[in-house]
């Protein structure tokens, strides 16, 4: 019987690892491609302020995109488990654009760990800021 155990044991372990392993996603294989029809094409070249702000048709999109590639790790509606940052609170304006247009073209990776991929190019310049016009509609003060 303690065999067993042991042997059980070990195998769970060799499960769990496996699993571990593979959990692991490459950026462009977790994220779902949004459609930006109606939006202004914006085309490689970064906007340094989001041109979308306030656009009504912008901010359906970004939370329909937020909640289909951000909130797995930064939380429904924008509120974080602890797990990633809650973007509820990014500063307001040019700052905010500025902080957010780094991390989705950089992405966050501290001592060779991925915290977070780059999501661009995989979702595109359109996408990206339509998911922060939906973020402006969520904002909250510190």
């Amino acid at each position: 019987m303690n065999k067993f155990i042991v042997t059980a044991g070990a195998a769970l372990a060799v499960v769990v690892a496996a699993a571990i392993g593979t959990a692991s996603v490459r950026a462009d294989e977790a994220i779902h491609p949004v459609k930006t029809d109606g939006l202004k094409p914006l085309g490689t070249t970064w906007a340094k302020v989001n041109p979308y702000r306030g656009n009504k048709l912008a901010i359906k999109i970004g939370a329909d995109a937020f909640n289909q590639n951000c909130a797995r790790c930064h939380g429904l509606e924008a509120i974080s488990g602890g797990i990633a940052p809650d973007l509820r609170f990014l500063p307001e304006g040019a700052e905010g654009d500025e902080w957010f247009a780094y991390r989705v073209q950089n992405g966050s990776v501290r001592d060779g760990r991925v915290y977070m991929p780059k999501m661009y190019p995989t979702l595109s310049q359109e996408t990206l800021w339509a998911i922060r016009s939906w973020l402006d509609t969520v904002r909250q003060d510190n």
